[in-house]
């Protein structure tokens, strides 16, 4: 029941009347106020040159950049390509304008695709091809009366709150620059700035009595800074090292500086009840709540459940204005947006309207007596995870317990489960329709590409839409960069794109030349791999980096550990299925989605037209890519018939295929080693060097060993619950620790065929966490530098595999 405070504060709330503006008006306001705090017009223009500067030094005179009103625009954020009207061969050939230096690097990189045939991506996806841009005196002219791109709706966010802990983790300010940059380009202009909260939050808890040594104990390690903040777990790879805390706020400073330099609006974090043990003993009347356990094997204190003070509190106004202050006196206003997941994975103790209403409220009071022009921004995320419990009644009162237009909400997972189709458009409150594709930072060839090019312009057109943006949510980056290309497109499209002609032009581009058939095999891996209807979010649950934790001596799939049970579907290609359904209805599933035999035909298509990209970045990486996923699912296979023949007691059998799993893990360890962006070492490396010392440094790489492996605690017996949630197929990792796991499994099963027993489950699972507690604590290093010739290798494979 809701208790005394709560029910005046739902009275306050009821009695003082909120002055409500219109979806539009409230909008309009806010890009307003967020304007008025934009860098001036030459602060942009130079920021906007010094990216050209970066991505293509040799043609900085080649283009003039101009700031503009929204008015030269028709009010809204566009950019516009021109012809320089040039009396010689001298100066600028190119100008392009926009309201922002995001619109004038987007007009850059429009430019750059569209008319010069260039392509940018990550470098650990290829990184750029620009050599199909004509020297500087040659550029080709746009159309006589040029070009204006408008945005339809103010935003493109970027971001998942966990990204920063994935991918962001062991950056550096180089590494930094290079984002903001890509970001610039792409048209991002909503960005999430997570960085060096820490700092923050020790500032404002000493001011709350909680000492350095209480807050070793509530701040996780670097890898697990995120889920820390959402009050999942508490201390699991810590403590953080003051070296730690004041080299992340420098980062976040020179982070937000760049981001503002360029018009963007950084998305800053803010209060959602997460406080330290310490707390409670401090402030013992406070209504603060130990949380149930979040993952881990045994409910160890150590790591598990947290502490939520209730958004009914005083108490947790007055830290949630003091975090605000603070970032305030730190950074300078330099936003008005802070997002906070109070219930993201943590349920309301009630599910009664008013209750929830309230807390809200609480919630949204926190930020603006922070920041009077404050907006709350919210992941979706709960509605889909957590559907059972918002109910409309929920889902309303939680949206509507702000003053409308200050909150906006992330349809986290719009792509598969678009929220606004089923909540009469979140009910009235502004929404951005997002991409959240990626968990953990699996690497897998994946996505839903037509869904892309129409999810956007659906949402935006439909009925009383409350669209204001189009984002990319995922867990972690530097991997399909085909999806990510097209998402950024579509905040500045207004009309859906046909797919099949843009990825022709998308071949083109990423490769610096026309070659036929790679863009045949692109035409099948658009109606393939990046085609997933299931409606499934795609884990890599391939069976080299998710080996099923089970007996398979017994039939059910019940005895492996509840936690680790796939989900997905296995299915092989269509001539076998009907077999697949006979034999392999009790065994583990991985997900497939797609015709593995038209894959296979993509391969093949990809490596005949190697001879004419062999000197191309972006093309090894994606026939790296693709080769890993042709063999990873063969590997599927391969292990459901090991396991069959075992079930079977056929001994050959399942020597063959055993050995053959184990064998292609090798396989594949040798071709990812032949691109430099498939390898443990860079991972590892990166931790390593933001260390001050040696014991920062071994706790870095623990840090950075666990995440990608086991990720959260385990007993002797037990793996843990979330082992292989982040797991990637890099070179070194597969060698030192997937291929044990799997070499150790099959010995136990051979043994058990060959002295006619039980497989001994409970022995191999003591041995396989043994050595993995091993690994994650070892100092052994892997290489940095790609070995070997990749086409040469993708083609040994395909004819020993395939031909």
């Amino acid at each position: 029941m809701p208790n005394f405070k709560t029910q005046l504060l739902i009275l306050i709330l009821v009695l003082v009347p909120i002055v409500a503006l219109s979806e539009p008006e409230a909008v309009e306001a806010l890009l307003r106020r967020l304007d008025s705090k934009r860098s001036p017009a030459s602060v942009q223009e130079a920021a906007a040159k010094a990216v050209l500067k970066r991505l293509l030094p040799t043609h900085v005179d080649s283009f003039d950049f101009k700031i503009v009103s929204k008015e030269a625009c028709g009010g809204q954020s566009c950019f516009l390509l021109n012809n320089n009207n040039l009396s010689s061969r001298q100066g600028p050939e190119i100008q392009i304008k926009g309201t922002t230096a995001v619109e004038i690097a987007s007009g850059l990189h429009w430019y750059l695709k569209y008319w010069c045939g260039a392509h940018v991506s990550w470098d650990k996806t290829g990184g750029v091809q620009v050599v199909s841009i004509p020297k500087p005196g040659s550029l080709p002219r746009v159309r006589d009366e040029g070009l204006k791109i408008q945005r339809p709706i103010p935003w493109n966010y970027y971001q998942n709150v966990v990204t920063s802990s994935y991918s962001f983790v062991w950056w550096d300010w180089e590494r930094w620059q290079k984002e903001i940059d890509w970001m610039a380009l792409q048209g991002i202009n909503l960005p999430l700035a997570f960085t060096g909260q820490e700092s923050i939050w020790q500032k404002v808890f000493l001011d709350f009595n909680i000492s350095k040594e209480d807050l070793n104990d509530f701040f996780g390690g670097p890898a697990f800074l995120a889920w820390a903040r959402m009050g999942n777990l508490h201390a699991w790879g810590g403590p953080l090292s003051q070296n730690w805390l004041d080299q992340q706020l420098v980062l976040q400073k020179q982070i937000l500086t760049r981001m503002l330099e360029l018009g963007m609006t950084p998305v800053l974090p803010s209060f959602s009840g997460n406080v330290p043990a310490a707390l409670k003993k401090i402030y013992p009347s406070a209504n603060i709540t130990r949380l149930g356990d979040w993952n881990t094997v045994n409910g160890d204190p150590r790591w598990c459940c947290t502490y939520l003070l209730d958004p009914s509190d005083t108490l947790f106004v007055e830290i949630g204005t003091a975090f605000i202050r603070r970032q305030l006196e730190e950074y300078g206003d330099v936003t008005d947006i802070y997002n906070c997941d109070t219930f993201n994975e943590n349920s309301p103790p009630t599910n009664d309207p008013a209750y929830i209403s309230s807390l809200g409220a609480a919630v949204y009071k926190a930020m603006s007596k922070g920041d009077k022009d404050a907006v709350w921004l919210m992941q979706g995320w709960l509605f889909y995870s957590d559907s059972s419990f918002w109910k409309p009644p929920q889902m309303k009162a939680l949206l509507h317990s702000v003053p409308f237009g200050k909150m906006i909400v992330l349809d986290l997972f719009a792509d598969v489960k678009p929220i606004w189709r089923t909540s009469s458009q979140f009910y009235g409150t502004p929404y951005i329709w997002c991409l959240l594709h990626n968990f953990g930072g699996n690497i897998e060839m994946y996505g839903i590409l037509d869904a892309v090019s129409s999810g956007p312009v659906d949402a935006r057109t439909s009925e009383n839409s409350t669209m204001v943006g189009v984002g990319m949510c995922m867990e972690g980056i530097e991997h399909n960069p085909v999806i990510y290309e097209l998402t950024s497109e579509m905040a500045f499209r207004s009309e859906k794109v046909q797919v099949q002609d843009w990825l022709k032009t998308y071949s083109r581009r990423r490769y610096g030349k026309i070659v036929h058939q790679v863009e045949a095999a692109w035409e099948i891996l658009h109606h393939t791999i990046y085609n997933c209807t299931d409606g499934i979010a795609d884990h890599n649950t391939d069976f080299i980096v998710k080996f099923p934790d089970w007996d398979p001596s017994s039939n059910p799939i019940s005895n492996i550990p509840k936690q680790n049970q796939m989900q997905m579907l296995l299915a092989l290609d269509r001539k076998r299925r009907v077999l697949l359904q006979e034999t392999s209805a009790h065994l583990p599933q991985a997900h497939l989605w797609y015709s593995t035999q038209e894959v296979v035909n993509a391969l093949r298509l990809f490596l005949d037209g190697g001879n004419d990209l062999s000197g191309s970045l972006t093309y090894r990486y994606d026939l790296v890519d693709l080769t890993r996923q042709v063999l990873s699912k063969l590997a599927n296979q391969v292990y459901v018939d090991a396991v069959t023949a075992y079930q079977g007691r056929d001994v050959k059998a399942h020597s063959l295929h055993s050995r053959n799993f184990v064998q292609l893990i090798k396989d594949i360890d040798v071709l990812l080693a032949s691109d430099d962006n498939f390898l443990l070492g860079t991972w590892l490396e990166t931790a390593k060097k933001l260390a001050a010392n040696p014991t920062e440094r071994r706790q870095y790489e623990w840090n950075a060993r666990t995440q990608v492996t086991m990720w959260f605690d385990n007993t002797k017996t037990n793996q843990s619950k979330l082992h292989d949630y982040a797991n990637k197929f890099w070179s070194g990792l597969l060698g030192s620790y997937y291929l044990p796991r799997a070499s150790t499994y099959f010995s136990y099963l051979s043994k058990s065929l060959r002295d006619n027993k039980d497989f001994e489950v409970e022995e191999w699972r003591k041995e396989w966490i043994s050595l993995s507690n091993s690994w994650q604590a070892g100092t052994e290093l892997y290489p940095v530098k790609a070995k070997g010739d990749a086409l040469a290798i993708s083609r040994a494979l395909y004819k020993k595999y395939f031909s």
